[in-house]
């Protein structure tokens, strides 16, 4: 007997079909889907979750300085002249960033393995490269999913079913996050 469902596919694209649903169902809450599939999801989400809990303190804030780029009032950077050629002009600014423990580390690139790229595009519907931003899902993760959860042993998703898909009959499930 196998440890996992297969859902009639090949192994890359049951991965793939995991890696979407997961990823989705992290970033937006809840996800409807097949009950099986839900079945599968559930395993590979509340390992990620607990995953994120464990290491969610596990850092040190360190206090750096950068050269950033100065801007001029539209955004553009500003350039000076110098032995003929124009050069960026940079100013350095201190921040303070998070920096993780190897196991932390660890933890982050087990979760990039599973989560695909999202890119969020504005609510305008206008698909403009300049306007749309990555997500950073894993920060998500520490920041906002894992603080949820913290005082809670296991049982981070919830399958509803909802019933049989109007097409071919299947039972259809909703799983969101408690």
């Amino acid at each position: 007997m196998a440890g996992y469902r297969k859902l009639g596919r090949t192994s890359s694209q049951r991965k793939a079909l995991l890696r979407n649903q997961v990823t989705n169902l992290l970033y937006h809450g809840r996800i409807t889907t097949t009950v099986t599939k839900a079945k599968e999801i559930r395993r590979e989400a509340e390992k990620l979750i607990t995953l994120a809990i464990r290491e969610k303190d596990n850092y040190e804030t360190v206090e750096i300085t950068a050269k950033v780029p100065k801007k001029d009032k539209d955004g553009k950077r500003v350039k000076e002249v110098v032995n003929g050629k124009k050069v960026t002009v940079y100013e350095e600014v201190k921040k303070t960033i998070k920096k993780d423990q190897p196991s932390r580390l660890h933890a982050r690139r087990q979760m990039l393995k599973v989560f695909n790229p999202i890119t969020e595009v504005p609510a305008d519907g206008v698909k403009k490269r300049s306007l749309s931003k990555k997500v950073d899902l894993v920060a998500k993760m520490f920041d906002e999913i894992a603080p949820k959860y913290e005082n809670r042993k296991g049982g981070y998703t919830r399958i509803i079913k909802v019933g049989p898909r109007k097409g071919d009959g299947a039972e259809v499930a909703i799983i969101e996050l408690v």
